[in-house]
């Protein structure tokens, strides 16, 4: 690597079928790269087509990292991700590769770029109590409970919001502080030696809810229904984080007889599209950009070379 890439990483960001994945590829392929995933999906393992994980393509085009690590039955956290990531980040520099994270996921990025706050990790024994009690008691009774020890944080959530519910919870049962006063603490970052370049995708919504269609219908003729049949077969919590990944509780819906496929599909692309735009209004609003593209990423030569230009401006 450049000695002036010392420290250096490439960060492409941007909603979901906005073709972030392929403009990391290009990237990589320009700056002697590797792709490393910060996608809270695509870290699953049994759901590569749903997830839009990287294809064996790809994987030939350029090292890809981080992608399908963990099982399904696996209630992984930002922490998970941020402690593998920074390991990854610091081979990359090691290996004189130059280390590009890209990913739909704010909370990974942000916890990546300005610091997370100093929360001990979990136990993976807390983590089981409290997803049993989630089984037995439900999101709403947990809640209530949380509202006992943690009212502050309480009172921010939505008592239906079964991630950040349970997540606050197994933060109390492991630390006996509430989360609410976990995060009055400073930041700590954890590789703050890394200089970021930020790369953000801001497409038209008109033009993301067209590509996100596109990459649905896509995705059913590559088997993506034959995935959660198998996803299906496991008779997983349905609040782990991989069951809810977008489309895989519609489908699973319609395998288990509950709507019609055309339900599944119509009931997804709607939450897809709700989803992308709640990811544009944190990207826009949230993430500071080196580089902004205001239209999905194609690959197209011209384009390609644009990116590529104004990122080399910049190492």
């Amino acid at each position: 690597m450049n000695r002036n890439f010392k420290n250096k990483v490439i960060v492409v960001a941007g909603p979901t079928a906005s073709g972030k994945s392929a403009l990391a590829i290009d990237l990589a392929e320009a700056f002697n790269g590797v792709v490393i995933n910060a996608d809270s999906m695509q870290i699953y393992q049994g759901t590569p087509v749903i997830s839009a994980a990287p294809s064996e393509d790809d994987k030939k085009r350029v090292e890809h990292r981080l992608y399908e690590i963990f099982s399904p039955d696996v209630n992984g956290s930002v922490v998970d991700w941020l402690n593998l990531a920074v390991e990854e980040i610091k081979n990359c520099w090691a290996e004189g590769k130059m280390p590009i994270v890209v990913g739909g996921t704010g909370l990974y990025l942000d916890n990546l770029m300005q610091g997370t706050t100093p929360i001990p990790e979990t136990s993976v024994n807390v983590r089981q109590k409290v997803m049993q009690k989630l089984h037995e008691i439900g999101v709403n009774k947990l809640h209530e409970e949380l509202a006992l020890h943690d009212p502050i944080t309480a009172s921010r959530l939505s008592p239906n919001d079964t991630t950040r519910v349970r997540r606050a919870f197994e933060v109390w049962l492991q630390t006996g502080i509430p989360l609410s006063e976990w995060h009055q603490k400073p930041m700590i970052k954890k590789i703050p030696e890394a200089r970021f370049i930020v790369v953000k995708i801001l497409p038209s919504r008109e033009e993301l809810d067209e590509r996100c269609f596109i990459r649905w219908d896509k995705m059913m003729e590559q088997g993506a229904l034959k995935e959660i049949e198998e996803l299906a077969h496991l008779h997983l919590d349905k609040n782990l984080p991989a069951m809810k990944a977008l489309g895989v509780p519609e489908l699973l819906a319609f395998v288990e007889g509950k709507m019609t496929f055309d339900e599944a599909c119509n009931l997804a692309k709607l939450h897809t599209r709700q989803y992308a735009k709640r990811q544009m209004t944190w990207f826009r609003n949230k993430l500071k950009a080196d580089v902004e593209i205001l239209s999905c990423y194609h690959g197209l030569k011209n384009e390609r070379e644009n990116v590529i230009l104004g990122v080399k401006k910049l190492l």
